[in-house]
């Protein structure tokens, strides 16, 4: 705070460019003799309630409130002083900025997110007024979008992105996703493909967190064959009439905390594709607002395995009007548009991934020093080293590859990722790690992993849909083959990932 007042997180980037200095944001770090030790802002973990671990040592200061009786709790992650976790040095902060906004996004997990965390997995919610904090308080709900362009962007580039979804998936995936989804799928991507008047008509409500918003392109019978949409726009003079459904939407409904009761109602915005010609890719891209006549919420979705703490729903047109002007980009552009927001979703979940997997390594681990068997500790077993080291090996490789991917992402001049081939792979390499881990740090902790109390369980759930949401594992595959049968010749060389 200063004066009073809390520091948003662009006055602090601007504070730091001022500066014109490398100042060391190693948060939370204190010195002692030389060591250094993690403070308050240190990551979470998960420690059994045992008395070893409140004998120990070293025992960890709980995140949680006492009131909530969880044993979450922050672990010791590394005492390297250059890095955050588990080493790589410049990968994961190369800049002061990079560094600054990880430490930022880490101690509102721990603060407001944590805390919320099992009691919106349980009730199946989304906690609306935590998302519209981030933005109206912190400024990072456009991290990605130049502040010249428009009021409230943050000006950072891919890797600020990777580093806010691993952050907030470390803590609560089920918000990280609601978050990817307003900030990636409806800012970002409204910025890419967008007009400036239509970026600053919509823009700064979305980056203050007033309006949440979206986008519409899964249907009923339209998944992965994303091309085979039914949802038609027709035009009629001054309007666009878009008739058809959505389905599994991110952010479909809010609940907003004015209200008495919960209740769920439309978002506010959402970027939505509707078939608009004869070819299989004639796809226009519109923006739609709650309030348009004929649009409406379906169902909103209860029952998910996991991401129960993202709204999922349906939207339903039924003769929807739409402003010609909330066309977005050239009729029947619409797959161009799709496919430049794609890379960039696709490292903000892979980035989900390495966030739910390095939890769970933490959780493995510290459980596994505290909890004693057949008289001593359980990292003594083998088995249990085999869980706790491949994890590690496997989280880093594709938390390495993830970083060096976003660091070198080649940027055009509207703000497009161009990287097809690496974001599939390593959106494969990182989700399938994430479960894996998870299911390790379940088997690890035995009944413990099985129940809410400890994190894991819904850690595993959730690392899930990371396989299914953004493009299947199956369909990474096939873009991958496809991409790399291209270089066939014996004198071409495969391409470079960075």
């Amino acid at each position: 705070a200063k004066n009073g007042r809390t520091l948003s997180f662009t006055m602090v980037l601007r504070l730091l460019r001022r500066a014109r200095v490398l100042p060391r944001f190693a948060a939370g770090r204190a010195h002692r003799g030389g060591r250094v030790a993690r403070a308050q802002t240190a990551p979470l973990a998960t420690l059994p309630k045992t008395s070893e671990a409140s004998q120990h040592k070293e025992t960890p200061v709980s995140w949680a409130p006492s009131s909530q009786n969880t044993p979450a709790t922050m672990a010791h992650s590394s005492e390297e002083e250059e890095e955050e976790d588990h080493g790589g040095g410049r990968l994961l902060s190369p800049t002061a900025e990079h560094a600054a906004v990880r430490a930022l996004v880490r101690s509102f997990a721990r603060d407001d997110l944590e805390p919320q965390s099992r009691r919106h997995d349980a009730q199946e919610t989304p906690n609306t007024a935590l998302l519209r904090k981030l933005g109206k308080e912190l400024g990072m709900l456009g991290p990605t979008i130049p502040a010249e362009s428009v009021p409230g962007g943050g000006g950072l580039d891919a890797v600020a992105a990777v580093i806010i979804a691993e952050e907030l998936s470390y803590a609560d995936p089920g918000f990280a996703l609601s978050h990817l989804a307003h900030a990636t799928l409806f800012a970002h991507n409204l910025y890419v493909n967008g007009s400036q008047e239509q970026r600053l008509r919509y823009l700064p409500g979305a980056l203050d967190g007033s309006t949440i918003g979206g986008m519409g392109m899964t249907e009923p019978t339209a998944g992965t064959d994303v091309l085979g949409m039914r949802t038609r726009a027709t035009r009629d003079g001054a309007y666009w009439v878009l008739d058809g459904h959505k389905a599994w939407i991110t952010n479909a409904y809010v609940v907003d905390d004015d209200q008495e009761e919960e209740e769920e109602r439309l978002g506010d915005v959402f970027l939505v594709y509707a078939r608009t010609g004869a070819a299989r890719d004639a796809i226009s891209l519109f923006v739609v607002e709650r309030g348009f006549k004929g649009f409406s919420l379906g169902r909103a979705v209860k029952g998910k395995l996991g991401m129960r703490a993202s709204a999922t729903g349906d939207l339903i047109f039924e003769a929807c009007r739409v402003p010609a002007e909330n066309l977005v980009g050239a009729v029947d552009q619409g797959t161009t548009a799709m496919m430049r927001n794609l890379e960039i979703e696709r490292l903000a979940l892979a980035a989900m991934a390495t966030g739910i997997a390095r939890r769970c390594l933490d959780v493995m681990r510290v459980y596994a020093r505290e909890r004693r068997a057949f008289g001593t500790d359980l990292a003594s077993f083998g088995q249990i080293q085999a869980h706790i080291a491949d994890s590690f090996g496997e989280y880093n490789a594709a938390r390495a590859y993830l970083y060096a991917v976003a660091r070198h992402a080649v940027d055009d001049d509207n703000g497009t990722v161009n990287r097809r081939l690496d974001s599939d792979a390593v959106k494969l390499v990182a989700t399938r790690a994430a479960k894996q881990v998870a299911d390790r740090a379940i088997q690890t902790l035995g009944a413990n992993g099985y129940v809410a109390d400890y994190v894991v369980e819904r850690l595993w759930r959730d690392a899930k849909l990371l396989e299914i949401g953004g493009g299947t594992l199956e369909s990474h595959q096939k873009n991958i083959t496809r991409d790399l049968v291209r270089f066939h010749h014996d004198d071409a060389d495969l391409p470079e990932t960075w």
